[in-house]
């Protein structure tokens, strides 16, 4: 398990990367200003409609398509 500052760093980076500085603090103001349970709104919102068999072979795709994000 990772400590909290190394996952806080990787999330951030991440984040970053993807979103670009500005839109990745716009989306930390977001998370931070609304009353938000991403736990919640992953049960409604992520894989919704999805089989097993979906999630699966679109995780394997995504990790063919990106390298070293899982460690072996």
């Amino acid at each position: 398990m990772t400590n909290n500052t190394v996952l806080l760093d990787k999330g951030i980076r991440c984040l970053i990367k993807e979103l670009g500085l500005l839109e990745a603090e716009q989306f930390i103001y977001l998370l931070l200003s609304q009353l938000f349970d991403y736990t919640e709104w992953r049960k409604d919102n992520l894989f919704t409609g999805m089989s097993v068999e979906e999630i699966s072979a679109a995780a394997d795709k995504y990790c063919k398509e990106n390298p070293g994000i899982i460690p072996n």
